[in-house]
């Protein structure tokens, strides 16, 4: 067994498999853990500019790779004319680098703020890292081997079915340059440690908050304790003390 078939067919099915297996044994024995662990009340203004950016990034750039696979005759016919290539590589890049500055304001955060690194884990820096590791090798990628929205449908999305059709062809990845070859393996890594990390809230995407009933909470306010009257004054009529009232249209309870 050599490099190539380690790293490109036999690690690939590793991480394919822990992503599966962990991500439901995880959401079946600890259901509570599969969260995003926001640190939102320690710090808001670094972690909105840069979950933003990187959230938006990562989606559209992985929504595009996701196109290429699915649709890759679709996405030739689109780069046949060469301005929509250009449209498509420059936005691309963008994204790219968008992406980039949101991941490393969320590690500057994690590592520069105080109260935030407490309740940081070692994994959270460990996805932070391998996130900017494969945003860094896909603009070295990008740069230095360009238009790879034209060659990505012939190389990697035969690659991609042959691994999911358990016919896996790791030979369509052997002779490419390191930096493409880094950028793929970077991308298995990051589908091992997914289960284990807090990126495995992306599979709760709440919808049913898109059409659920809602859910009304109304806080009575206590009255003031009375004063002392004086002896001899005529007592007050006591009242009954005030109780939450909580009014349910259907929804279900939760931290929303």
């Amino acid at each position: 067994m050599n490099w190539n078939t380690l790293l490109f067919l036999v690690f690939p099915y590793v991480a394919l498999a822990l992503a599966v297996v962990v991500s439901v044994i995880r959401m079946r024995g600890r259901p509570f853990s599969v969260s995003a662990q926001s640190s939102q009340l320690l710090e808001s203004r670094k972690l909105y500019f840069g979950s933003t950016a990187m959230h938006w990034g990562l989606v559209l750039i992985l929504g595009g790779h996701l196109l290429a696979v699915l649709l890759p005759k679709g996405l030739l016919l689109w780069n046949a004319v060469p301005l929509r290539l250009y449209l498509l590589e420059i936005t691309g890049l963008a994204l790219a680098l968008w992406a980039g500055v949101g991941v490393w304001i969320l590690l500057a955060r994690r590592l520069g703020d105080a109260r935030v690194r407490v309740v940081s884990t070692p994994m959270d820096y460990v996805v932070l890292l391998l996130l900017l590791v494969s945003i860094v090798t896909g603009v070295i990628t990008a740069g230095a081997y360009r238009f790879g929205s034209y060659w990505f449908p012939a190389v990697f999305t035969p690659y991609l079915w042959s691994l999911l059709t358990l016919q896996p062809r790791p030979e369509l990845v052997a002779d490419l340059p390191f930096w493409i070859q880094f950028h793929v393996f970077n991308f298995w890594l990051l589908l091992a440690v997914f289960p284990f990390s807090r990126l495995i809230h992306v599979v709760t995407v709440p919808l049913g908050y898109l059409w659920r009933p809602w859910q009304v909470v109304i806080w009575l306010r206590r009255q003031r304790r009375p004063r002392a009257t004086p002896p001899g004054a005529p007592q007050p009529t006591p009242t009954p003390k005030p109780q939450p009232a909580l009014q349910d249209k259907g929804g279900s309870y939760g931290s929303d």
